[in-house]
């Protein structure tokens, strides 16, 4: 499993409005704050939106927060959210994208690696 950068960036994003509590921050300060190019965190934060993790504010005090408490949300959702289904293997995801899982000898291995990181993330929230 590999990280995007897109993904990295919107770690940072969601770890900054952890940080902020329940205030409202702008692109322009996450950005700022965190090293995130202005274009694409404005992308980031649509997708983080659409997978309900932040709620978005309009106007002039307008921004960013949290759509709930930081306990709830767990590395593995920010992650989700960005990239998709997390594993090592598209197999170890998807059983029907592998026609040979049945009888691979590498098939349980990656079912077994997929399943702990996907613990181990799960176990991780923002306040961790």
């Amino acid at each position: 499993m590999r990280i995007s950068r897109e993904t990295d960036y919107a770690i940072r994003c969601m770890l900054h409005l952890c940080a902020n509590g329940r205030k409202v921050a702008m692109v322009d300060e996450i950005a700022q704050a965190r090293d995130v190019p202005k274009s694409f965190l404005a992308k980031i934060l649509q997708k983080l939106k659409r997978a309900r993790l932040v709620e978005s504010f309009r106007g002039v005090k307008g921004g960013f927060r949290l759509a709930r408490d930081p306990s709830g949300i767990s590395l593995l959702d920010v992650i989700e959210a960005i990239q998709g289904d997390v594993g090592v293997n598209v197999c170890a995801v998807d059983d029907l994208a592998c026609d040979r899982s049945a009888e691979c000898v590498i098939h349980p291995i990656w079912k077994k690696m997929s399943s702990e990181i996907v613990a181990l993330l799960r176990e991780h929230d923002l306040r961790t």
